[in-house]
């Protein structure tokens, strides 16, 4: 039995090295966790009018997302992806103004909280989370090439649940046919609102639908940070490279309601208890500790950084006025050629 267990000691292999952009990353998903848990705080206060719908279990995904991107790509993110926003250049100041409804925001508060974006500089802002931005992102890549540009990639996130629906598969399909430089992030989180993966879709993995699309396929480890960079990170390059379009899935499962009005009390136990439920932002702190990137003094220090900017931001956006119907000139943008006059 020691002989055994000596043997099988000696071939487990060893776990891979975090990646270089790990701490970088990592802080990304300790701003977005500290943002989010304030605005639920803020929800339940009632100073947030509408929904709150946080990213809580999902930020490795969602960091990786934003944080190959370059000056000159699409991003396309969805209501969960807040590390990743943050981590393409979103300003905190630009969150906390679009929930508190400032005029200052990006939608200049007349929209729901979860639309923001600034498409000027290749943040596209959310038409729906139920598929509909494959197919913007894809519109946007292909007026790039119309116009000469090179060297750009679009990444558009989508959940299992959108995967579901008629615009996810013809955003797919025209993505594929006319070979776009795109990266589509799908986050299998396991419940679309309140309906498990079991009553969403019937085929083994979601990933095997790649090649049906004429996409490369992977999945990838939604809880552990160093594989969800070395994953997205390479779909990024291949899709630069002019690979054909590129679909990562991720499993992980959402360590909260639909929104915060939502208990998820339908999540079984069972659920709860399988790898893809760890915290990701957990498992990365404890890599830290672990490998020793960091001493305990610095991760406080980051921390209490992180709930400085947080704080900072909300400090600013409530000071700040709401819009004022009677007063304002409500047209959209797009009458006045996509000149933004706070800019």
């Amino acid at each position: 039995m020691l002989e055994t267990a000596t043997r099988s000691k000696k071939s487990a292999a060893p776990k891979p090295a975090p990646h270089e952009r790990f701490l970088e990353a990592f802080r990304w998903m300790l701003l977005a966790r500290t943002l989010e848990e304030k605005l639920v705080s803020l929800y339940r206060g009632g100073l947030i009018t509408g929904g709150v719908y946080v990213g809580r279990g999902q930020e490795a995904v969602s960091v990786a997302c934003g944080l190959f991107l370059q000056k000159g790509d699409i991003f396309a993110p969805l209501i969960r992806d807040q590390a990743g926003r943050s981590a393409f250049g979103e300003p905190l100041l630009d969150v906390t103004r679009t929930y508190l409804g400032s005029r200052q925001g990006p939608m200049r508060g007349r929209d729901g909280n979860i639309h923001r974006g600034r498409p000027r500089n290749n943040q596209l802002a959310m038409i729906s989370h139920l598929g509909a931005m494959v197919s913007v992102t894809v519109g946007a890549l292909m007026a790039k090439r119309f116009h000469g540009e090179k060297n750009f990639v679009g990444l558009s996130c989508i959940g299992e649940g959108g995967m579901q629906t008629g615009s996810f598969h013809e955003g797919m399909n025209i993505a594929a046919i006319e070979q776009v430089p795109l990266v589509v992030v799908a986050t299998n989180n396991h419940y679309a609102y309140s309906t498990p993966n079991d009553r969403e879709f019937a085929c083994h993995d979601l990933v095997d639908r790649a090649i049906g699309y004429g996409f490369e396929g992977y999945t990838v480890d939604g809880t552990d940070l160093t594989d969800c960079l070395d994953m997205i990170g390479s779909a990024v390059k291949r899709a630069r490279a002019g690979r054909p379009p590129q679909l990562v899935v991720a499993s992980v499962l959402r360590l909260s309601g639909h929104g915060e009005h939502d208990d998820a009390s339908y999540v079984t136990d069972e659920i709860k208890r399988q790898p893809f439920a760890r915290d990701c932002l957990k498992l990365a702190e404890q890599t830290i500790v672990d490998v020793n990137l960091l001493d305990a003094a610095t991760l406080r220090e980051w921390r209490k950084d992180a709930a400085a900017q947080v704080d900072q931001a909300i400090s600013t956006a409530q000071k700040e006025a709401a819009p004022e119907a009677d007063e304002e000139d409500w047209c959209a943008i797009s009458t006045r050629d996509l000149v933004d006059p706070l800019e």
